[in-house]
């Protein structure tokens, strides 16, 4: 575990907001991203975790165009379904902020001006697809085609979500228009292009200096670098983004491939503007010794590996990310989640019927880290009622529901020097130890079954020694036991509130009165009051699997 204050910053992947979150949003990048940062603060470390709405990505555009409204109005919507969602769902953001506020445009217009001044920004003409149906430039996600590596034939004028690749419309074959499929005509344009050659060196040693990276962020991005840094254009003839300050420039935007990335940036800065020390933002950024972690899905590693690496460096003294904490996909019972097909469980529906401690604790048993996983009801009902209810919430509740109603609701006379107790005391803190090492190493599947085998462990010991046999026996050795086992009742108060904040609240203010808030044991002392126990966690009815099914299957008619 971490012995020295660390300062850290945490950055989830800032969403489209044309639409609620589903699933496969929650366990890409919040979930990991807020169990990493709940575990820091509990260790001591200083901790901002920021993030916020795309307002600008092109999905705002066209859900806006089809529904006959403005962008903003779009994307304010969805900014406040995000906002309301995540907080539902207890993600511990310093901020959460969107890329439509005067600090994030002021902040992107700068970091522009300072790459044009320091030689990273040049103007070239470029072949951009134009519609002579609406009379438009199309921007890359307004375009489809076939990838030029051939296995993909839908993918964006950006990106290609199937080898990782990213793009220009230009690249695609058989490129058309995704608003009314007429194939487009290439025109004549200008843009300012970020020089991505001209940092490929510098970006590929520090790639190659990654040691402890996912081995699948670290492979793609030097392959990227192997076939040559392309540059990049970073403008767009758009009139919904942020305007390019330069004179004569008025009709065209910056691109929000470009400008999102910075969101990290700005959000910090933001966080702390109102503050008494407007500055602490760059203890963050510019401190040789603080760390950062950035944690989305495996189709945004090349904007956080090559692309937003460039800008900083281009910026200058700067710190690059610590680490890309880029996960696969969750799918939805065996298929990709999908919008337009409606195949997905929405965040909003989700919250409306179950708990978000059971979902959290679902999402980090199946997180998609080093290969795509799959939510499926069956799955999500099996992991809340054989594991959270009959293991962890069983254990719990038996021992605080035994001891309160034999003992008078104080914790009975043990011997905290027994070898019997000692042992207890030393399976809970290897239990911290365990958790905390595999949070810190980005293995929060891992870090999860820790917290788990002690539950087994204490139900195990719980089996083992029967005091609900003993009390009627020998009260004295119940209590013994009894109290032993409420030893590993603490820890995992403890141990749950990365995981699992309310849940972990609940158990804390049972058996202390209050919040806790100190990463390690605390072991109960005998003669000490506890107040009357409630379930933690509430089983589910097996027909929930059938209903939700049977609901989806008619969304797809």
């Amino acid at each position: 575990m971490s012995k020295n204050k660390k300062d850290i910053l945490v950055c989830v992947a800032w969403p489209y907001v044309n639409g609620p979150p589903h699933l496969g949003h929650i366990a890409g990048m919040s979930l990991p991203a807020d169990i990493f940062a709940r575990y820091n603060r509990l260790v001591g470390n200083n901790v901002a975790m920021v993030s916020g709405s795309d307002m600008h990505g092109t999905p705002v555009t066209l859900l806006a165009n089809d529904e006959g409204v403005s962008p903003e109005e779009i994307a304010n919507k969805f900014h406040n379904i995000w906002s309301e969602c995540l907080d539902k769902m207890n993600f511990s953001y310093d901020l959460y902020t969107n890329t439509h506020t005067e600090n994030h445009s002021n902040i992107t217009q700068w970091m522009f001006s300072t790459l044009l001044k320091n030689g990273f920004l040049e103007v070239k003409k470029q072949l951009m697809p134009y519609s002579i149906t609406e009379n438009i430039f199309l921007s890359d996600r307004l375009v489809e085609g076939e990838c030029p590596c051939g296995n993909n034939k839908k993918a964006r004028g950006d990106q290609c979500d199937v080898c990782g690749r990213t793009l220009d419309p230009s690249d695609l074959k058989n490129i058309r228009s995704k608003r009314d499929g007429s194939i487009p005509e290439f025109r004549e344009t200008s843009h300012y292009f970020l020089k991505l050659s001209k940092m490929q060196l510098k970006i590929k040693e520090w790639l190659l200096s990654q040691t402890d990276w996912r081995e699948n962020v670290k492979n793609q991005s030097l392959s990227f670098v192997k076939e040559g840094l392309k540059d990049r254009a970073i403008t767009r003839d758009l009139d919904w983004g942020i305007d390019i300050p330069i004179k004569g420039w008025e009709d065209k935007r910056i691109y929000v491939w470009f400008e999102a990335v910075i969101g990290y940036y700005s959000a910090t800065v933001e966080l702390f503007s109102k503050t008494d020390s407007p500055d602490q933002w760059k203890v963050f950024w510019e401190s040789e010794t603080s760390e950062s972690y950035y944690f989305q899905g495996k189709d945004n590693i090349p904007f956080h590996t090559i692309i937003w690496p460039a800008i900083l460096l281009g910026i200058e003294n700067n710190n690059l990310p610590t680490d890309v904490v880029a996960n696969e996909y969750l799918n939805f019972s065996g298929k990709e989640f999908s919008k337009s097909r409606n195949w997905a469980v929405w965040l909003p529906d989700f919250l409306e019927n179950y708990s978000a401690d059971s979902l959290r604790y679902y999402l980090t048993a199946i997180m998609p880290e080093t290969s795509d996983s799959d939510f499926t009801w069956e799955g999500y009902l099996n992991a809340n009622n054989n594991e959270l209810v009959a293991n962890l919430g069983n254990f719990v509740h038996r021992i605080l529901t035994m001891t309160h109603r034999n003992f008078e609701g104080l914790i009975p006379q043990y011997d905290q020097q027994s070898d019997s107790t000692k042992i207890i005391i030393n399976e809970c803190n290897k239990a911290f130890e365990n958790v905390g090492k595999s949070i810190e190493k980005r293995k929060f599947r891992e870090s999860l079954n820790h917290l788990m085998n002690l539950a087994k462990f204490g139900n195990q010991f719980l089996d083992k020694n029967e005091p609900w046999k003993k009390i009627k026996e020998d009260k004295n050795i119940a209590g013994e036991i009894l109290s032993q086992s409420l030893i590993m009742v603490s820890a995992i108060s403890c141990l749950l509130e990365p995981f699992l904040p309310s849940s972990a609240y609940k158990l804390q203010k049972i058996l202390f009165d209050k919040k806790q808030n100190p990463w390690k044991l605390i072991i109960p002392e005998s003669g000490s009051k506890f107040n009357n126990p409630e379930p933690l966690f509430q089983k589910l009815d097996e027909e929930i699997v059938s209903m939700e099914n049977e609901k989806i299957a008619n969304d797809q008619k």
